[in-house]
């Protein structure tokens, strides 16, 4: 089954990439890696939340935003490789936007890394940082990077 099937199956569907907001490309190719610049939780061309986790943003609100974000991410690797090249999802990168005292990162990065797994299975275990951060671009809540290995 194709990762494109997979994503069907499960009900999901990439959205368009997002625009970049300043001066990058959403995703460049070096040998068999993919990056992603981070993606914020865009939907529709909007961004869908603002504020810091655990006081404008609940944790449980930020885990889906970083679903979110890990889709867009996969979007960015469609629209330059497509998702069926994907070999394995080698690491994640999330940013938190946090509340002061807020140490529940991890938990809300399992929104990419959940549905990673979900679509990829084994070839979607990935390593994995969750950093909080002061303030994210645009006022999000959360951001989330990919780096995935491709085949020929």
């Amino acid at each position: 089954m194709s990762w494109k099937s997979r994503l069907a199956e499960l009900g999901v569907e990439l959205p368009a990439v997002a625009a970049p907001v300043a001066a990058y490309v959403p995703a460049v190719r070096s040998g068999s890696l993919v990056y992603t610049s981070g993606q914020l939780p865009f939907v529709g061309g909007a961004l869908a939340a603002t504020g810091k986790v655990g006081a404008d943003v609940s944790p449980e609100e930020a885990k889906a935003h970083a679903r979110t974000c890990a889709l867009n991410a996969l979007a960015a690797v469609e629209a330059l490789v497509g998702v069926d090249a994907i070999v394995r999802v080698v690491k994640v990168t999330g940013y938190v936007a946090s509340a002061d005292g807020f140490t529940g990162q991890p938990a809300v990065l399992n929104g990419a890394s959940e549905l990673l797994g979900e679509v990829f299975g084994e070839a979607g275990r990935h390593a994995r940082a969750a950093v909080g951060v002061a303030e994210l671009p645009l006022g999000a809540p959360v951001e989330v990077d990919l780096v995935v290995e491709i085949g020929e």
